[in-house]
């Protein structure tokens, strides 16, 4: 249990560092530290996000930031997207979540190193 709870909290640091959702970091831990099959950790992962989420939104509704209907709107759609993610993934071979996890991964990398590589250098504004 300590060691879920430590990564929980370096994912969560790292993703704030980096800007990244906590879950592209915290899957792979549970599946390579605590030896959770992939399904398990992605379920963990999502599971995990809906208190920082309520959090969150509450928080932010307080600073006038949040858009209700909006959030309404995803929040119902999600429900048969989440049921149809159970089914896909409970009809799928494990290996291929896992490689489709892993694409994810790259993809979430190669986005992150191409706005790094295109963002504006703030020393040559000032130069």
């Amino acid at each position: 249990m300590l060691s879920i709870v430590a990564i929980g909290l370096l994912a969560g640091v790292l993703a704030g560092m980096l800007g990244i959702g906590g879950g592209a970091l915290f899957v792979p831990a549970l599946v390579a530290v605590v030896g959770l099959s992939q399904v398990d950790a992605e379920a963990t992962s999502l599971l995990a996000i809906v208190p920082v989420a309520a959090v969150g939104a509450w928080r932010q509704h307080r600073y006038g930031n949040l858009r209700v209907q909006d959030g309404l709107i995803v929040g119902v759609l999600a429900i048969p997207g989440a049921i149809g993610g159970v089914a896909l993934v409970n009809a799928l071979p494990e290996r291929a979540v896992e490689v489709a996890f892993a694409l994810l991964q790259l993809f979430v990398a190669w986005q992150l190193v191409r706005r790094a590589l295109r963002a504006p250098d703030p020393a040559a504004d000032t130069a």
